[in-house]
């Protein structure tokens, strides 16, 4: 821990109504994200979540054990300044989509692959409106217009604070459509989370696990279910 690290100057967090949704308070006394804005949630669960990770901070506060806070600050100071560039980029993905881009073999992998991604894909066309076409290869191959579209106008519709946790959604799994599968508890999380991980899967199954790859694939495993977790906190999205 740094000697620079902000030390626990309060007694108790809590959590009271504001304009716009609820605040997180140290003693009575408001919070500020980095950026000197007011941390203002948009629902009571979300505060709670921030105000709790405050009063578990010992005499010395740990930012990386606030993993609430951390993505509040993120969507307050970061996303909501600049969300359409942060949504178009997150559309971008449907482009290049994980679950579109097949191997050309061997077998096995190609019939896995079609068994798992293929549910997927027939989901987004059900109730996204927008069917992903499978490729062979790692040559990108351009999906239909009509496709992407209705995909990107559904991730700019979402706001700051749901945008903040679908970055996580969508850039850990590669996958736009797995992101809103997640967001829109199309399956359970731990369950969204091993399909994208497949080709690592099969990777290891044929010539063991490594161990250090093992041990980044548990942290992103978490960082996705913690985004899982916020996502929700923040509320219904109107958008799924």
């Amino acid at each position: 821990m740094s000697e620079w690290a902000m030390k626990r100057f309060w007694t108790e967090a809590g959590v009271e109504p504001a304009e716009g949704g609820h605040r997180v308070v140290l003693d009575g006394r408001k919070v500020k994200t980095p950026a000197k804005a007011e941390l203002i949630l948009p629902t009571e669960g979300l505060a709670e979540a921030v105000a709790a990770e405050w009063a578990a901070q010992d005499t010395a506060v740990d930012p990386l054990s606030m993993p609430c806070t951390r993505t509040a600050n993120s969507a307050i100071d970061r996303v909501a300044p600049q969300r359409a560039e942060v949504a178009a980029m997150l559309a971008a993905y449907g482009d290049s989509d994980l679950l579109c881009y097949r191997a050309e073999g061997p077998e096995e992998l190609v019939a896995r692959q079609a068994e798992a991604w293929d549910p997927a894909l027939d989901w987004a066309e059900t109730t996204l409106g927008a069917r992903l076409e499978p490729r062979t290869g790692i040559m990108h191959d351009a999906q239909a217009e009509p496709a992407l579209a209705a995909l990107a106008a559904r991730v700019h519709q979402f706001g700051p604070f749901h945008l903040a946790a679908f970055h996580d959604l969508v850039g850990l799994t590669g996958s736009l459509v797995l992101g809103f599968a997640a967001a829109a508890n199309w399956r359970g999380a731990d369950e969204i989370w091993a399909l994208s991980r497949l080709d690592e899967t099969w990777q290891a199954e044929q010539w063991g696990e490594d161990e250090e790859a093992a041990e980044e694939a548990e942290k992103k495993r978490g960082d996705f279910n913690h985004a899982k977790r916020f996502f929700d906190l923040a509320g219904p999205s109107g958008v799924i």
